[in-house]
């Protein structure tokens, strides 16, 4: 067993949250250790760069609020702390400019991860900051040193301060698994149950439509449940239907299925064109054109569009029918795809649990960041901004505690080591 006693800052979890918690608490002149269960650091976002790295949305900020939900009351102080624009700033500050996309989502203009990770961990090499890799936390043990094994070995670390930043539950190959929840518990502390986010949702399809148009995307449309209506566009799958449209909406999807056992999503395959503009097209002649070449001419549907259609039944001959059909298609949602394989999770650490500066109540000392939080948001950049903004936070925490009296001791590290 390795037993290590020092005064330092533990930061447990290499994601944006630890990252950005290291990087501020580094820069105040204090010791600081990442421990990461995985080999390397900044895993799920560097899949996030996959898509472009969408770090943030340029939206005005008090709709950008509105995206956290039953969430936004404990977020608002934090994220107005630390809002788009700062983010930019220091994405820039790392030498990535960012740019505004069409859709409004903020990306680096290398539209990857990579450089800004290469850049961000060079930072904190220089600021002295520790990485602790394969380091797999355990919980506490009975003198309330943190417990990690590595390499076979039980180590234990006596912190000063600590910072959980172990992610949600989805995601689980690139470290967020969820496992800390026990631990957690055990001190008392409420978790409320974890849940898939942004996820898809499964739909009974004929067989002819799923070999077809698997993997093809549905834009453009617009959809709406519970009286809520987003545009984008979607991905048809083997078993259902995911994209950012359907993330958008996933929270209310996702609890009525759990509530009613399906959902009814209305979806309209020409969200640019009214209901009396299409039976106007509709009502021209088809001059001996198949059903399928008239749609994709007249109404401008494609070839997956008008199967969509067909997925509903028969086709209404009636042009008003058939217009008000393709405005407002029913999809029932029938299940939600699991958790491991959600872009995020809802659940996590009850804020009832935290003080104002992310600190738990029953644990002096430590503090809780990222999506370990019960919080969820949409994707669209606002996964990323509550995620660094509440890694800022926690560290600001860590260090107006310290300011107030609870300072670091002067203990030399000592390591024993037991077979």
């Amino acid at each position: 067993m390795l037993t290590l006693s020092t005064s330092s800052v533990a930061i447990i979890g290499g994601g944006p949250a630890g990252l950005i918690a290291a990087e501020i608490l580094s820069e105040a002149g204090l010791a600081v250790t990442v421990y990461e269960r995985m080999p390397a650091v900044g895993r799920k976002l560097l899949m996030a760069g996959r898509g472009g790295l969408n770090l943030t949305h340029s939206e005005d900020l008090s709709r950008f609020m509105t995206r956290y939900g039953e969430a936004m009351p404990r977020l608002k102080t934090l994220i107005e702390a630390f809002d788009p624009a700062a983010l930019r700033g220091w994405s820039e500050g790392l030498g990535q400019e960012t740019f505004i996309g069409t859709s409004g989502r903020v990306f680096p203009k290398a539209f990857k991860a990579s450089p800004l990770l290469r850049a961000w961990l060079a930072r904190l090499e220089r600021q002295g900051v520790r990485f602790a890799l394969r380091h797999d936390w355990q919980g506490w043990d009975e003198e309330g040193r943190l417990v990690f094994v590595h390499g076979g070995e039980s180590v234990r670390v006596r912190a000063d301060a600590t910072i959980l930043a172990l992610g949600g539950a989805s995601w689980p190959r690139l470290g967020s698994d969820g496992r800390w929840v026990q631990p957690v518990r055990e001190r008392g502390i409420a978790v409320t149950p974890f849940k898939p986010a942004n996820m898809g949702f499964t739909i009974g399809w004929s067989d002819y439509f799923k070999d077809r148009f698997a993997g093809e995307p549905l834009k453009p449309l617009a959809l709406t449940f519970d009286g809520k209506t987003v545009r984008g566009e979607a991905m048809i799958t083997r078993d259902g239907i995911e994209g950012g449209a359907i993330y958008a909406l996933s929270a209310p999807l996702r609890d009525a299925i759990a509530r009613d056992g399906k959902a009814t999503l209305l979806t309209d395959l020409r969200p640019d064109v009214s209901v009396e503009a299409l039976t106007q097209k509709l009502s021209a002649p088809h001059k001996g054109q198949s059903t399928s070449t008239f749609l994709r001419k007249a109404a401008g549907l494609s070839p997956l569009a008008i199967a969509l259609l067909r997925e509903g039944g028969a086709l209404p001959s009636e042009p008003k029918a058939l217009a008000q059909r393709s405005k407002a298609l029913p999809l029932v949602l029938t299940g939600v795809k699991p958790l491991d394989r959600a872009i995020s999770s809802a659940g996590g650490v009850s804020f009832d649990e935290l003080d104002t500066h992310l600190m738990l109540r029953r644990l002096p000392g430590v503090f809780v960041a990222g999506e370990m939080l019960d919080w969820e948001a949409p994707t669209g950049g606002y996964l990323l901004q509550a995620t660094f903004a509440t890694g800022i936070a926690a560290a600001k925490g860590v260090l107006a505690c310290l300011h107030a009296g609870k300072g670091l001791t002067e203990s030399k590290p000592s390591v024993t080591r037991q077979p």
